[in-house]
Parts: structure tokens; C-alpha cells; sequence
């Protein structure tokens, strides 16, 4: 099996980006992998370092590389936002193949000096795994929020990323281009959708000449999601599209067997509501045709 690099490689050369969804339970893996293996397409899933605490750093560690063996399918695992050098080494011995350093809330020559010394010690521990960094501000917490917070102060520069890339040798920048953690409950209502600045994303990929990733981006409307990925972002993070998605099939489950106890019975369905939007937006960031309803 490639690794993670040399999917990222082949997806920047075709134009495409790779779908990264976040999982906190059995569930949400087995509906993330089931719609990637029915696209064919190369996927990640990636766990905060709330959802590692819930379901354990090295037990999903061994759970999807079970997967990717057993089934020689492309599956990879990334350590999204981790704050500390601690839980970036933890995640380096687990066997991650990535890591979202995070240290954007800290002003850039801290984030730069703490960043630098994360990305030597994580190589040190495992040479292959890719460290991703962050500047600008795009918000807290996968969750519904009921108002948008101001970020247009905390967005990134081409000038910013180029220096934030040079000095910590990350192998893939997270900027903040527009993009929002979260949604609003008119985006889960379809009401309104976010928007990126397409210009600053090709901007600081010309400047930065690293792979890009996209964080929040639940509720981003498609056509800017297709723009994106044409300006070049590689990677687009999904994650509270797929916990509403969780929650209402749960709730259609338990709805449907009320008197049902088995697990195994009632799980089914939630399975059915997070693959499907997982499918959805990985036709979308592969250039494949999106039917509708998404």
C-alpha cells in the first residue's frame, strides 16, 4: 500500500481532494469507509483529541489499519487538532499517518517556534508521518452554533503562509481562507451556506507550495468547494455534517423500532445517514457528478 503522500501527490496532479471525515465511533467508521470503497476513492478519518480520548489513540490506530489491510483500500488516520507536543507523540507511536499540529490560537512566532520543535519530534518517532500546521483563526468546536463569529480579522496571507512553511517545514498548511468550525442552524437547515475566498486560496498555495487543507468544511457551498480544490486544496474536513447525519439516524432508528434493544438492529440506519452524506461529498471532491439531495 502508497502512502498518504503519494495519494495526496496523485489527487494535487488530478485535481481532486481527499475527503477527511471525523469519527468518534464504530459507526461513523464503518459508514465513512463503506461509501469510500463504494467510490473507489482513496479516504481519511481523523479524530480531535476529545474524540481519541473517547474511542483510544492506539485501539483506532490498530481498528483502521485492520481495514486498510484486510481490504487493501486507501484508508488513512489523521490526529486532527492536537495542541500538545504530549498528544502528538502519542498519536506518532500509535501509528497516525498524519497530525493537525495545532497552535493557531497562539500568536504566529509562537505557533512558529512550538511547531518547528513538533514537527522534528513527531519525524523522529515516525519518519513517515505527515504534520500538518495551522494559522489564522476559523473558529472552535464541530457543533451548531447559533451565531457567526467575525473571523475576516484572522484570515491568512500568501506572505504568512510562505514564512509559517519555511521556518517549521510542515508538509501540509491549514489557512484560514473564509472557512468556519461548526455550523449555524440555518446551514443545517439548508437556509445558508459558507463561503470561502477562492483568491486567497490560490494565493497562498502559490506562496506556501505545500499541500492545503480545508478545516470546517461542513455547510460550504458546493460550487465553492469545487473552486477550492481547482485553486488547491487537497484535503476538505468533514465533521459536524456527519454528526447531524449520526443523530438523525439514530433518531430514525429508535423511531422506527421503538421497542428494539439490540444495538446491531437499531445502528443500521445511522450507518445508512452518515454514509450517504459521506458519499455525497466524496463524489463532490473527486470531480464525480453529485446526484441530488446533497
Amino acid at each position: 500500500m502508497r502512502c498518504l503522500r503519494d495519494f495526496l501527490q496523485t489527487a494535487q496532479q488530478s485535481g481532486v481532494a481527499i475527503g477527511h471525515f471525523n469519527v468518534s465511533d464504530l459507526v461513523l467508521v464503518k459508514a465513512v469507509f463503506a461509501a469510500a470503497r463504494e467510490l473507489n476513492v482513496s479516504v481519511l478519518v481523523g479524530l480531535s483529541e476529545g474524540e481519541r480520548e473517547f474511542v483510544g489513540t492506539r485501539q483506532i490506530a490498530a481498528f483502521v489499519r485492520s481495514l486498510r489491510e484486510e481490504f487493501d483500500f486507501p484508508i488513512f488516520l489523521n490526529a486532527d487538532h492536537t495542541h500538545s507536543l504530549a498528544k502528538g507523540i502519542e498519536a506518532a507511536k500509535a501509528g497516525f499517518d498524519s497530525i493537525v499540529f495545532d497552535l493557531s490560537a497562539l500568536p504566529i512566532e509562537e505557533n512558529v517556534r512550538q511547531t518547528k520543535q513538533a514537527v522534528e519530534a513527531m519525524k523522529a518517532v515516525n519518519p513517515s508521518m505527515l504534520v500538518e500546521g495551522e494559522i489564522g483563526d476559523i473558529g472552535t468546536g464541530s457543533e451548531i452554533h447559533e451565531s457567526s463569529p467575525d473571523l475576516s480579522k484572522g484570515l491568512s496571507t500568501p506572505e504568512e503562509a510562505k514564512q509559517f512553511v519555511e521556518s517549521t517545514r510542515v508538509d501540509i498548511l491549514a489557512p484560514a481562507v473564509g472557512n468556519m468550525h461548526g455550523m449555524l442552524r440555518s446551514m443545517v437547515r439548508g437556509e445558508t451556506k459558507k463561503r470561502l475566498d477562492i483568491e486567497r486560496i490560490a494565493s497562498i498555495k502559490r506562496a506556501a507550495r505545500v499541500f492545503v487543507t480545508l478545516h470546517g468544511g461542513s455547510g460550504t457551498d458546493d460550487e465553492d468547494l469545487r473552486k477550492a480544490i481547482a485553486a488547491g486544496i487537497n484535503i476538505v474536513h468533514i465533521n459536524t455534517e456527519l454528526r447531524v447525519a449520526w443523530r438523525h439516524g439514530l433518531e430514525h432508528g429508535l423511531a422506527k423500532q421503538p421497542d428494539e434493544v439490540v444495538p446491531y438492529k437499531i445502528l443500521p440506519s445511522v450507518v445508512d445517514s452518515v454514509k450517504q452524506v459521506v458519499g455525497s461529498r466524496l463524489q463532490l471532491f473527486n470531480g464525480r457528478h453529485v446526484g441530488h439531495g446533497t
